[in-house]
């Protein structure tokens, strides 16, 4: 059921993400309240909640997605392998490119899939289409969608199934050679197959990738996370190795959520 059967809570200095009293409000609303949570490097952190507990907008703090939103503002310090990415000497764009990012609801551009893939490599100077198409086979290969799509790269990516549409845009997001991916509940508009198969391919890319994934599905997190956190009204209420969160909870009001009595 669970990710590995002995999970390893990282020590110090093997945190790759590590956010220290991390506030963030939109406006008057207060979305995250003094969150103190390190991601372990090469594991899969799942974040887990009822919905408005912060959970995304969290996610959306680690590659500073929120600095899209004007009337979001934060206090405290996240680092990305140590290095504090709020400081302003920071390459937003390099940071987005290294940190990764899919979304809940598959969106491919509307264009071919090698287009899609080649989109970002392109954005960043790689020009040669004997290096675009190595790199397109490679990261359709990762995501476990190459076999479906190899004699169809030059249709449109809006003709394949949610499923592989979704699969399509994790390969778009590795195609920049990310160290971390970002996850805000990429199965939750899949079918129970498409969902298998995200699922399949979260394990496996965790080989490679520190991934982070949002779910209000506990059977996911359970299933493919090293690591779980709990968060609820904007606090991270616990964290820690995930059979232990699913087994033997330490606060009531993480119990009372894995048992279902809310949420």
């Amino acid at each position: 059921m669970f990710a590995s059967d002995v999970a390893v809570v990282p020590r110090e200095g093997e945190y790759k993400i590590k956010t220290v009293d991390l506030s963030l409000n939109y406006g008057a609303t207060t979305a995250l309240k003094r969150i103190n949570l390190g991601i372990g490097a090469g594991e899969i952190t799942a974040l887990i909640g009822p919905s408005g507990c912060g959970k995304s907008s969290f996610l959306r703090s680690l590659n500073r997605m929120n600095d899209l939103i004007p009337a979001a503002r934060f206090k405290g310090q996240i680092f990305f392998d140590g290095q504090d990415i709020n400081s302003p000497r920071t390459d937003v764009v390099e940071l987005r490119r290294r940190v990764g990012m899919v979304f809940q609801r598959p969106n491919p551009f509307p264009m071919s899939i090698f287009d899609n893939v080649a989109y970002g490599p392109r954005i960043h100077g790689m020009r040669s289409k004997q290096l675009l198409q190595s790199k397109v086979e490679e990261v359709l290969r990762a995501a476990a969608l190459w076999d479906e799509v190899k004699t169809k790269l030059r249709h449109s990516a809006l003709e394949l199934s949610g499923g592989q549409q979704q699969r399509l845009c994790i390969a778009r997001a590795l195609a920049v050679d990310p160290e971390v991916l970002l996850m805000d509940e990429p199965a939750s508009a899949l079918d129970p197959i498409s969902t298998a198969k995200v699922e399949e391919l979260c394990t496996k890319l965790a080989k490679r990738y520190t991934i982070v994934i949002v779910t209000h599905n506990l059977q996911q997190a359970a299933r493919i996370s090293v690591r779980t956190a709990f968060f609820l009204n904007g606090e991270l209420v616990e964290a820690g190795d995930t059979e232990g969160i699913f087994t033997n909870p330490q606060d009531k009001r993480t119990e009372d959520y894995i048992t279902g009595r809310f949420g």
